[in-house]
């Protein structure tokens, strides 16, 4: 299995706060998008890639071919798994990735979003799955920035 030192989600994926905070603070030196949709967007996904400096490799998948990645045997790369969606998440460990932890970043206020804590909004159905990830054992916790205190997102729930 691959050494996953950081799971987020985060719907802006790759920004300064990643880049600056997160990356140094995991050591990360693989940023691995998971996301449907982005993976099928070749220009979404050279951004991404620019977006990271050169010292950090970037690959943006869909689950599926993401499942398969983070199986592998590790290669020595710390990745950081970057998603846009929980149920993004659940579906990785439903199919055998070992998530042990959730760090719960930027869900930004949208249509059937509910503000939950500060800049994070979730809807029923969210809510629901963050629960269902839970029920799995993995600790999901808000923590925007790596120097603020993780909050256990099911005091909000």
């Amino acid at each position: 299995m691959k050494n996953i030192v950081l799971t987020r989600v985060d719907d802006r994926l790759i920004h300064g706060q990643v880049i600056t905070a997160w990356s140094k603070i995991t050591s990360a030196n693989r940023i691995l998008v998971v996301d449907d949709e982005v993976a099928s967007d070749p220009f979404m996904a050279k951004v991404l890639k620019i977006a990271a400096p050169s010292t950090v490799k970037v690959d943006v998948h869909g689950i599926e071919e993401a499942v398969n990645l983070l199986k592998k045997e590790d290669e020595g790369d710390k990745v950081m798994v970057l998603v846009k969606y929980p149920d993004t998440v659940l579906s990785l460990v439903d199919n055998g990735v070992p998530i042990k932890e959730l760090n719960v970043g930027g869900m930004g206020a949208k249509p059937g979003r509910k503000s939950l804590y500060k800049n994070i909004s979730i809807s029923e159905d969210e809510k629901l799955v963050f629960k269902k990830l839970i029920e799995h054992n993995v600790n999901v916790s808000i923590q925007i920035v790596p120097d603020a205190k993780k909050i256990e997102i099911q005091k909000y729930l």
